[in-house]
Protein backbone atom coordinates (compact mmCIF):
# COMPACT_ATOMS: atom_id res chain seq x y z
CA UNK A 1 0.00 0.00 0.00
CA UNK A 2 1.31 3.46 -0.91
CA UNK A 3 1.41 6.11 1.80
CA UNK A 4 0.34 9.47 0.38
CA UNK A 5 2.08 11.28 3.25
CA UNK A 6 5.44 9.58 2.68
CA UNK A 7 5.15 10.07 -1.08
CA UNK A 8 4.35 13.78 -0.64
CA UNK A 9 7.19 14.36 1.85
CA UNK A 10 9.70 12.60 -0.39
CA UNK A 11 8.42 14.48 -3.46
CA UNK A 12 8.87 17.84 -1.72
CA UNK A 13 12.34 17.08 -0.38
CA UNK A 14 13.69 15.61 -3.62
CA UNK A 15 12.06 18.26 -5.84
CA UNK A 16 13.58 21.13 -3.84
CA UNK A 17 16.99 19.46 -3.71
CA UNK A 18 17.07 18.68 -7.43
CA UNK A 19 15.61 21.92 -8.80
CA UNK A 20 18.87 23.93 -8.64
CA UNK A 21 20.94 20.88 -9.63
CA UNK A 22 22.54 19.87 -12.91
CA UNK A 23 19.42 17.96 -14.00
CA UNK A 24 17.53 21.14 -14.81
CA UNK A 25 20.57 22.37 -16.73
CA UNK A 26 20.91 19.08 -18.63
CA UNK A 27 17.21 19.08 -19.45
CA UNK A 28 17.40 22.69 -20.57
CA UNK A 29 20.35 22.02 -22.88
CA UNK A 30 18.81 18.86 -24.34
CA UNK A 31 15.44 20.60 -24.62
CA UNK A 32 16.95 23.33 -26.80
CA UNK A 33 18.36 20.77 -29.24
CA UNK A 34 15.91 17.89 -29.48
CA UNK A 35 12.25 16.96 -29.46
CA UNK A 36 11.05 17.36 -25.87
CA UNK A 37 9.09 14.09 -25.69
CA UNK A 38 12.13 12.10 -26.86
CA UNK A 39 14.42 13.79 -24.35
CA UNK A 40 11.92 13.27 -21.54
CA UNK A 41 11.54 9.55 -22.34
CA UNK A 42 15.28 8.96 -21.93
CA UNK A 43 15.67 11.19 -18.90
CA UNK A 44 12.62 9.65 -17.19
CA UNK A 45 13.94 6.13 -17.76
CA UNK A 46 17.34 7.05 -16.29
CA UNK A 47 15.72 8.58 -13.23
CA UNK A 48 13.58 5.46 -12.75
CA UNK A 49 16.80 3.38 -12.75
CA UNK A 50 18.45 5.77 -10.28
CA UNK A 51 15.50 5.71 -7.90
CA UNK A 52 15.27 1.91 -8.08
CA UNK A 53 18.99 1.65 -7.23
CA UNK A 54 18.68 4.17 -4.39
CA UNK A 55 15.65 2.52 -2.86
CA UNK A 56 17.20 -0.94 -3.19
CA UNK A 57 20.47 0.19 -1.68
CA UNK A 58 18.88 1.95 1.28
CA UNK A 59 21.48 3.90 3.12
CA UNK A 60 24.48 2.01 1.71
CA UNK A 61 25.23 4.77 -0.82
CA UNK A 62 26.03 7.17 1.99
CA UNK A 63 29.06 5.03 2.81
CA UNK A 64 30.76 5.78 -0.51
CA UNK A 65 33.70 8.18 -0.20
CA UNK A 66 32.43 11.66 -0.97
CA UNK A 67 35.81 12.77 -2.34
CA UNK A 68 35.66 10.17 -5.11
CA UNK A 69 32.09 11.14 -6.01
CA UNK A 70 33.00 14.86 -6.09
CA UNK A 71 36.10 14.19 -8.22
CA UNK A 72 34.16 12.07 -10.72
CA UNK A 73 31.38 14.64 -10.94
CA UNK A 74 33.92 17.43 -11.45
CA UNK A 75 35.65 15.59 -14.29
CA UNK A 76 32.29 14.85 -15.95
CA UNK A 77 31.27 18.52 -15.74
CA UNK A 78 34.59 19.72 -17.14
CA UNK A 79 34.30 17.19 -19.96
CA UNK A 80 30.76 18.36 -20.70
CA UNK A 81 31.87 21.99 -20.73
CA UNK A 82 34.75 21.15 -23.11
CA UNK A 83 32.40 19.33 -25.48
CA UNK A 84 30.01 22.28 -25.53
CA UNK A 85 32.79 24.84 -26.09
CA UNK A 86 34.51 22.84 -28.85
CA UNK A 87 31.28 22.03 -30.70
CA UNK A 88 31.20 23.56 -34.13
CA UNK A 89 28.55 26.17 -34.81
CA UNK A 90 25.31 24.65 -36.01
CA UNK A 91 22.46 26.19 -37.86
CA UNK A 92 19.69 26.75 -35.31
CA UNK A 93 17.00 25.94 -37.86
CA UNK A 94 18.68 22.59 -38.54
CA UNK A 95 18.64 21.75 -34.82
CA UNK A 96 14.97 22.58 -34.55
CA UNK A 97 13.95 20.11 -37.26
CA UNK A 98 12.54 17.11 -35.38
CA UNK A 99 12.54 14.82 -38.44
CA UNK A 100 16.34 14.55 -38.25
CA UNK A 101 16.20 13.12 -34.74
CA UNK A 102 15.44 9.45 -34.13
CA UNK A 103 13.65 8.56 -30.92
CA UNK A 104 16.30 6.02 -29.89
CA UNK A 105 19.21 8.37 -30.56
CA UNK A 106 17.73 11.29 -28.62
CA UNK A 107 16.22 9.31 -25.74
CA UNK A 108 19.41 7.23 -25.52
CA UNK A 109 21.51 10.40 -25.23
CA UNK A 110 19.24 11.75 -22.49
CA UNK A 111 19.29 8.40 -20.68
CA UNK A 112 23.08 8.11 -20.73
CA UNK A 113 23.65 11.74 -19.72
CA UNK A 114 21.42 11.46 -16.65
CA UNK A 115 22.54 7.92 -15.81
CA UNK A 116 26.19 8.98 -15.62
CA UNK A 117 25.83 12.54 -14.31
CA UNK A 118 23.36 11.73 -11.55
CA UNK A 119 25.03 8.61 -10.16
CA UNK A 120 25.86 9.18 -6.52
CA UNK A 121 24.12 12.55 -6.63
CA UNK A 122 22.75 14.17 -3.50
CA UNK A 123 19.16 13.28 -4.39
CA UNK A 124 20.06 9.65 -5.03
CA UNK A 125 21.76 9.44 -1.63
CA UNK A 126 18.85 11.34 -0.09
CA UNK A 127 16.39 8.88 -1.65
CA UNK A 128 18.38 5.97 -0.21
CA UNK A 129 18.28 7.61 3.22
CA UNK A 130 14.55 8.26 2.98
CA UNK A 131 13.95 4.64 1.94
CA UNK A 132 15.90 3.45 4.97
CA UNK A 133 14.14 5.91 7.29
CA UNK A 134 10.55 5.28 6.24
CA UNK A 135 10.92 1.57 5.43
CA UNK A 136 8.34 2.13 2.68
CA UNK A 137 10.22 1.59 -0.60
CA UNK A 138 7.19 1.94 -2.87
CA UNK A 139 6.07 5.29 -1.44
CA UNK A 140 9.62 6.65 -1.30
CA UNK A 141 10.35 5.47 -4.84
CA UNK A 142 7.15 6.97 -6.22
CA UNK A 143 7.72 10.34 -4.52
CA UNK A 144 11.34 10.52 -5.66
CA UNK A 145 10.73 9.54 -9.27
CA UNK A 146 7.80 11.95 -9.63
CA UNK A 147 9.92 14.78 -8.22
CA UNK A 148 12.82 14.03 -10.56
CA UNK A 149 10.50 13.77 -13.56
CA UNK A 150 8.92 17.12 -12.64
CA UNK A 151 12.31 18.85 -12.46
CA UNK A 152 13.37 17.29 -15.77
CA UNK A 153 10.11 18.37 -17.41
CA UNK A 154 10.56 21.94 -16.19
CA UNK A 155 14.11 22.00 -17.58
CA UNK A 156 13.09 20.56 -20.94
CA UNK A 157 10.10 22.88 -21.40
CA UNK A 158 12.20 25.82 -20.20
CA UNK A 159 14.80 24.92 -22.82
CA UNK A 160 12.22 25.02 -25.60
CA UNK A 161 10.85 28.37 -24.42
CA UNK A 162 14.34 29.82 -24.05
CA UNK A 163 15.28 28.69 -27.56
CA UNK A 164 12.52 30.87 -29.04
CA UNK A 165 14.03 34.02 -27.50
CA UNK A 166 17.78 33.45 -27.12
CA UNK A 167 20.30 32.31 -29.77
CA UNK A 168 21.53 28.73 -29.38
CA UNK A 169 25.17 29.88 -29.45
CA UNK A 170 24.60 32.01 -26.34
CA UNK A 171 22.68 29.22 -24.54
CA UNK A 172 25.51 26.79 -25.30
CA UNK A 173 28.19 29.17 -24.00
CA UNK A 174 26.26 29.91 -20.81
CA UNK A 175 25.63 26.18 -20.25
CA UNK A 176 29.33 25.47 -20.80
CA UNK A 177 30.29 28.22 -18.34
CA UNK A 178 27.89 26.86 -15.71
CA UNK A 179 29.23 23.32 -16.24
CA UNK A 180 32.80 24.64 -15.98
CA UNK A 181 32.04 26.39 -12.68
CA UNK A 182 30.26 23.30 -11.33
CA UNK A 183 33.19 21.11 -12.42
CA UNK A 184 35.74 23.31 -10.68
CA UNK A 185 33.54 23.49 -7.59
CA UNK A 186 33.16 19.68 -7.47
CA UNK A 187 36.92 19.20 -7.84
CA UNK A 188 37.52 21.77 -5.09
CA UNK A 189 35.13 19.82 -2.81
CA UNK A 190 37.03 16.62 -3.65
CA UNK A 191 40.39 18.20 -2.80
CA UNK A 192 39.23 20.21 0.25
CA UNK A 193 37.11 17.34 1.66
Amino acid sequence: MISFTVTAVVFGVVFLAELPDKTALAGLVLGTRYRASYVFAGVAAAFAVHVALAVAAGSVLTLLPQQILHALTGVLFLGGAAVLLMKRDEDEEEIRKPENQSFWKVSGAGFMLILVAEFGDLTQIMTANLAARYDDPLSVGLGAVLALWAVAGIGIVGGKALMRRVPLKLITKVAALVMLVMGVWSLWEAIAG
